[in-house]
């Protein structure tokens, strides 16, 4: 195992995490809400494209950082893990701009014209149902992944591994399925962007 890295202590560790998980929960739901109108000399939907790729690349850590560890190699898994927190952290700025920036998208507008009427729906058939559940799971889950991945982080860099581990069998699975299903998500509502 490993050598903690920071001091334990519940009470300060608690308070940072749910201040920091409810900051960045209104700070997105306030932001977006706003819609500055700016000319942008660039498509504001390359941030949507960087969200999917930052997405991917969490995915894929998160399942080999599951393999190393099952492998004992703890430095290496910490290394992903950690890479992995880091391209969140990235991947929360990215959609922060994009939906600053982008504005709304409706799937199934193939005529960019901000409404699906009933020949778009026919359209799209069942994939907008598809679409709004895988949508709507992703966002639930996103929303209330961050501070299962700040505590199972603390009781790792604490050293408290049988706890991580407890908590990692939570975080781990909501984490990976908000990385898989945000870049199909874009994929299937990255041709009604305008």
């Amino acid at each position: 195992m490993l050598e903690p890295v920071i001091k334990k202590n519940d009470k300060k560790a608690t308070g940072l995490i749910i201040a920091v998980s409810v900051i960045v929960f209104v700070v997105v739901a306030i932001l977006g809400r706003e819609k500055p109108k700016m000319n942008l000399s660039f498509d504001v939907h390359i941030f949507a494209t960087i969200n999917a790729v930052l997405n991917s690349l969490v995915a894929i850590l998160l399942v080999a950082a599951l393999v190393v560890v099952k492998k004992g190699k703890y430095v290496l898994h910490k290394k992903m893990m950690l890479t992995a927190l880091l391209l969140s952290l990235l991947f929360l700025v990215s959609y922060i701009a994009h939906h600053l920036l982008g504005g709304e998208t409706k799937f199934g507008d193939t005529n960019f014209d901000g409404l699906v009427d009933e020949a778009e729906k026919a359209v799209v058939a069942s994939k907008r149902m598809v679409y709004f559940i895988l949508l709507l799971t992703h966002i639930l889950l996103a929303a209330i992944i961050l501070p299962f991945i700040l505590f199972t982080t603390y009781r790792a860099l604490t050293g408290e591994f049988d706890k991580h581990k407890k908590i990692a069998k939570i975080t781990w699975p909501i984490w990976f399925y908000v990385a898989v299903t945000g870049p199909i998500v874009y994929f299937m509502i990255s041709p009604y962007y305008h």
